[in-house]
């Protein structure tokens, strides 16, 4: 029994070898030393700890502590980090942040928790409305005047790179500004 713990210890340590498993899944840390034998990835000790708020999706061991079954060391030997991160971020959009290592827990929470439980970046559908390019609303804009604060309709266009807030609800009396247009900037 000793020796098929210690063989899959060294398998273990093989994995880690691969192209991506190297760093943490998430968050991007050196030398990971859990992983998650649900998703195939390989985790720092950190980021375990969020997995384990997930745990109908994600179950953490750790690489050193814990006992390994070969069939477990094959499930993640057949995934690992790179084919995961295909998997879980094809869609993360450009804007997107991505926390690293020397993030809070939260923005990793919350990063772990749209990758593997919401599925955000896996289907177009899952993402936010506000990363379709397109959005409209009411925001709370303050008076110049008297220093209240007034509901404003406005519209947020990726495709004309302006946002739109309408002054006194009153359609004629629109107020445009640009927004950020990466061409004029870098000369596309």
């Amino acid at each position: 029994m000793t020796s098929e713990l210690e063989k899959n210890r060294q398998r273990l340590k093989e994995l880690l070898e691969k192209p991506g498993n190297g760093t943490c899944a998430d968050c991007g840390a050196s030398d990971p030393e859990w992983a998650s034998y649900t998703l195939g990835v390989f985790v720092c000790h950190s980021c375990s700890g969020l997995h384990r708020n997930i745990a109908q999706i994600s179950k953490v061991k750790s690489l050193l502590l814990d006992p390994w079954s070969s069939s477990e060391i094959e499930f993640i030997n057949s995934v690992g980090n790179n084919a995961a991160k295909a998997k879980y971020e094809k869609m993360v959009p450009a804007f997107y942040y991505r926390p690293t290592n020397k993030d809070c827990q939260l923005l990793r929470d919350q990063w772990i928790r749209a990758k593997y439980e919401r599925k955000e970046f896996m289907f177009l559908e899952q993402q936010e409305p506000y990363s379709a390019g397109y959005r409209e609303g009411f925001l709370w804009k303050r008076g110049r005047d008297n220093g209240q604060y007034l509901n404003r309709k406005f519209i947020l266009s990726e495709r004309d790179g302006v946002l739109k807030y309408f002054n006194k609800n009153d359609v004629s009396d629109i107020i445009m500004i640009q927004t950020f247009k990466p061409s004029l900037c870098f000369g596309f």
